[in-house]
């Protein structure tokens, strides 16, 4: 059964809101505030951010693994032309204008996917399914920064290349993409897949290969992707692991696996470029993290296209459907996970920024890793980071551990560690979260500067979001309590905990850490809030829970 015209319009307008309010989420990406400053730099200087203005620390050190300084330009000017776009949608409109961009990117990525998916199976059902099971793993892409605009190109190359028109779109697009985001290459896998099927295509395909080449990096990617395996530091960051093949995100198992058993049961009437383009998405994403969302595009267009049976759909489906969306649309507003238009300020040192600017602190400063991103929208140019997430210098990062602390070494070895590395840089002032909120660890440099014993370093300021302190605070900025950190270890886990329930174990940690305290009070809140949100059974917190409730 086909649905009528209005039918038609009213199931794909209620589908594109929903799609448009799952992934107006609000920004929450670490990376996001430096994406911005660089857009504002480029945009107002005029020129790329290369030598790096905004870190001290950039430039210090030698090279830890060959061709590191090749890298480190790349990082610094390949996305020039997203970043600048970025700073200018938030310029215009804010960080609501700047969450309804990402998430027109990611409807329209699943959006293309329908439609594919629609036009291969002659079933406008199937294009509506297609393009809700690209949503459900491209939710966890919904992210505010340039690699959207690979995710969209990718989606778009396929769309125009399936269709045989406009191809002169597509040298356009390429230099469009050449200087938005790294990607790149997969706009020369999908040519490359294209023309291998249809040789006529070889005459856009090597224009658009050139076109791409006209950035600032030329066609150094292939360098760079090879430069990247030889960094400690980037095998560190999640996105680059390799994803679970039997574990989360289900969805990219299912469309993973569900794909390939489509080519395999229609092995005979599959298209060469569907083989091509499977085996090289598939082979992208497992081997990083960050590249799963190709199998979320590619996955439901090749399940609609070979599924071998057809189901006939009841005449009540175009109705119900509708209903189904309408429902959902209401119901993930009502309950506030769609159209989130603000920026996740919890999450941030907003506190200590305000702090330092107030103060006009300008002394070299150290921070935690996952804060560089905000403080340096915050600070520069009055001050630059120490580190961020960018992950210039491979060297600077192992300092930058160094200082953080081992949980292996002892207090007095983590004292001198990092007394040596933060004189070695001159650093006065520090600016730290307290939690690696996956484990749940507390940071030991918040516990060593908290003991009363270091006392080279003054707590001057903190808050629920970030502690600051300082080793010669200036006339007017009292020495606080450093029994304060306590508070601020509480404040930073129940927020955190409120705002992003799914990992509470810093309430964990916290518990035993205030129950071998001798503090049964914070021990009770804090496991409390940890057993309130856990999702598996967790024997030993429940026991010492329950010793410490009133008899």
């Amino acid at each position: 059964m086909v649905p009528g015209a209005a039918s038609r319009r009213t199931i794909l307008s209620l589908g594109a809101l929903c799609l448009l309010g799952l992934f107006s989420t609000e920004i929450t990406d670490t990376d996001f505030w430096w994406h911005l400053r660089a857009g504002q730099y480029i945009v107002e200087q005029r020129a790329l951010p290369a030598p790096d203005p905004f870190s001290y620390t950039t430039y210090l050190g030698e090279p830890a693994y060959p061709g590191e300084e090749k890298v480190r330009r790349f990082v610094l000017t390949h996305e020039w032309l997203a970043q600048s776009l970025w700073y200018g949608v938030w310029r215009a409109g804010g960080f609501a204008a700047v969450v309804l961009f990402k998430a027109a990117l990611l409807a329209a990525f699943c959006g293309i996917a329908g439609i594919l998916a629609a036009r291969r199976s002659g079933d406008f059902f199937f294009g509506v399914a297609a393009a809700a099971a690209a949503a459900s793993l491209a939710r966890h892409f919904a992210l505010d920064r340039p690699a959207l605009v690979t995710f969209l190109l990718v989606a778009v190359f396929v769309w125009i290349l399936e269709r045989g028109r406009p191809l002169w779109l597509l040298p356009a697009l390429s230099v469009v993409w050449g200087n938005s985001h790294g990607g790149l290459f997969l706009g020369w896998v999908i040519l490359g897949a294209y023309t291998a099927a249809d040789r006529r295509l070889w005459r856009v395909a090597l224009v658009s290969f050139a076109a791409s080449g006209l950035n600032p990096n030329w066609f150094r990617i292939p360098e760079i992707l090879l430069a990247y395996q030889k960094s400690d530091l980037v095998k560190t960051l999640i996105e680059w692991s390799r994803p679970y093949l039997w574990g989360p995100p289900y969805e990219f198992n299912v469309l993973l696996y569900g794909a390939g058993a489509a080519l395999l049961l229609a092995w005979r009437r599959v298209e060469r470029r569907d083989w091509l383009l499977f085996a090289a998405f598939a082979a992208a994403a497992l081997t990083a993290f960050r590249n799963i969302i190709l199998i979320a595009f590619l996955g439901p267009v090749l399940i609609a296209a070979y599924l071998p049976w057809r189901p006939r759909w009841p005449k009540l489906a175009a109705p119900a459907l509708a209903f189904a969306l309408a429902a959902a649309l209401a119901a993930g507003t009502a309950r506030g996970k769609f159209f989130q238009l603000r920026a996740a300020l919890w999450k941030f040192p907003s506190g200590a920024a305000d702090f330092l600017l107030a103060r006009g602190v300008r002394e070299p400063m150290f921070n935690s890793y996952e804060s560089g991103g905000y403080l340096m929208w915050r600070l520069w140019p009055r001050q630059k980071v120490f580190i961020d997430g960018r992950a210039l210098n491979e060297s600077v990062y192992q300092d930058y551990l160094r200082v953080m602390g081992s949980t292996g070494a002892s207090a007095e070895e983590s004292r001198q560690a990092r007394r040596q590395v933060l004189a070695r840089y001159g650093a006065g002032v520090i600016v730290t979260n307290s939690f690696e909120y996956t484990t749940g660890v507390i940071y030991p440099i918040v516990l060593g500067l908290a003991d009363p014993a270091e006392t080279e370093w003054q707590l001057v300021h903190y808050d629920a979001q970030a502690a600051v302190f300082m080793r010669h605070p200036p006339p007017g900025v009292p020495a606080l309590d450093k029994a304060g950190v306590a508070d601020q270890l509480e404040a930073e886990c129940r927020l955190h905990v409120e705002n992003d329930p799914v990992l509470p174990l810093c309430a964990r940690t916290l518990g035993f850490l205030f129950l071998r305290a001798g503090d049964p009070v914070r021990a009770r809140r804090s496991l409390g809030l940890y057993l309130a949100n856990r999702r598996d059974a967790d024997p030993e917190a429940q026991r010492a829970y329950q010793q410490l409730l009133p008899r």
